[in-house]
């Protein structure tokens, strides 16, 4: 891992985790839920808003679902990777920035604005995945996904524990009120995501697999060349099972990511024991995806996302009749344990079954399907709520997806250290 760390392109890669996760957690999983229910939606039914939650997440993943594999394949044709990183990122940041300045009750505002941020957030990840050839060897996917993944649990977690302080303590910050510092916090995530990218963008070299191209001939070779990937997908078998399955798991996972507070707080558990667990599953997940770095060397990264799938179906399970803020807790740090080592294993995984050469293409689908699969996930904890009038049965539904994709894990072929022909 020294070795790694020395290398100024892995580091400056690894640090958009750092960027880029202060957006994941303080926006996504922690304060835009929370702010959403009391504040831009305040009055509305519990379950409304849990729907219009899972609402807003399904249209920013559909979205993506429909524009990834086309720029991933344009990004390619074009060496474009980088350029287009960079164009969504600021997309983002500056959708973030901007809830700043939605006033209380303006909830379809507040949808709308995170739509678009989430949009330039899941597309920058297309690319930004799709680096992780340039700038690390095959036999070092797993340890630099894992840095990755580590720095991303503590930078996240860093911005979000001062978030939290200034919510819990405005007067400190020359604030007056908690309200004041939550909208400051969306702000603050904004300058963060900004600061922390430019390490990338300044020091990461995208390797020319291609002749680049200007942008309408990349557009118009990247069509032809989506046509012939769905083609080549489905020839290459390990990518094929691969992606079925990491479409059905990794959907609980990003459900869980984006809906835990919402449930918690359906669930009467209060907002500091909520921002807490949270912190808690930052801080846990640090250590823990670098450990399953390590662990993906030892025992291989399928087995390893396989335990993780494991722990996931018992912490669906476990969290259909949780109540209390103390189980609460107990379910945050195995969520820790694990969350980050899953997604870590799966991104290095599937950098190893790809080409290299159609890397941004190839990783354009992999987003696709974890976000097809993020269509389905949110609504149907909000839908099967609604319509059961209980949240349990919504989040007990996941089990489906846990179970079955890891059955078709277990099928897949082994992995490869080398392009498939």
């Amino acid at each position: 891992m020294k070795r790694l760390i020395k290398s100024r392109p892995i580091l400056a890669w690894a640090f958009y985790d750092w960027a880029n996760s202060a957006f994941a957690v303080v926006v996504l999983a922690g304060f835009y839920p929370l702010f959403f229910r009391d504040y831009w939606a305040a009055g509305e039914p519990s379950r409304q808003i849990t729907f219009w939650l899972g609402l807003a997440n399904s249209i920013a993943s559909l979205l993506i679902v429909l524009l990834a594999p086309t720029l991933g394949a344009i990004a390619d044709q074009g060496s474009l990777k980088k350029r287009l990183l960079v164009i969504s990122s600021l997309s983002g940041i500056g959708m973030t920035a901007a809830l700043f300045w939605i006033a209380q009750g303006q909830w379809g505002y507040a949808i709308a604005l995170f739509i678009l941020a989430n949009v330039g957030w899941m597309g920058a990840n297309v690319f930004y995945d799709s680096l992780l050839i340039d700038v690390a060897e095959a036999k070092d996917y797993d340890r630099v996904s894992a840095l990755g993944y580590g720095l991303g649990y503590l930078g996240g977690g860093l911005l979000f524990a001062l978030c939290v302080a200034m919510t819990l303590k405005p007067a400190w910050f020359f604030l007056q009120s908690a309200q004041q510092a939550v909208s400051l916090s969306f702000l603050l995530v904004a300058l963060w995501w900004l600061a922390f990218s430019l390490p990338l963008w300044l020091l990461v070299r995208e390797q020319r697999r291609h002749e680049p191209k200007p942008f309408l001939a990349a557009a118009r070779e990247g069509f032809r060349q989506l046509a012939a990937t769905f083609h080549h997908i489905r020839q290459l078998r390990g990518v094929l099972t691969f992606l079925l399955a990491y479409w059905l798991y990794i959907d609980g996972v990003d459900t869980v990511i984006r809906m835990a507070v919402d449930f918690g707080k359906a669930r009467g558990i209060g907002t500091g024991s909520l921002i807490t667990a949270l912190l808690m599953t930052q801080f846990i997940g640090f250590p823990s995806a670098i450990a399953f770095g390590w662990l993906g060397e030892k025992i291989g990264a399928r087995r390893g996302i396989l335990i993780a799938i494991g722990v996931y179906i018992g912490i669906t399970l476990w969290a259909a009749n949780l109540h209390t803020a103390s189980a609460f807790y107990v379910l945050a740090g195995i969520v820790g344990l694990v969350q980050g080592g899953l997604q870590s294993l799966s991104r290095s995984l599937y950098a190893s079954l790809i080409p290299s050469d159609k890397a941004a293409e190839f990783f354009g689908f992999y987003n696709m399907l974890g976000k097809a699969a993020a269509i389905i996930g949110p609504l149907l904890v909000g839908g099967v709520g609604l319509a059961t009038g209980s949240e349990s049965w919504g989040l007990l539904s996941l089990l489906i997806l846990f179970i079955s994709g890891g059955l078709l894990l277990l099928i897949a072929p082994a992995r490869k250290n080398r392009d498939p022909k």
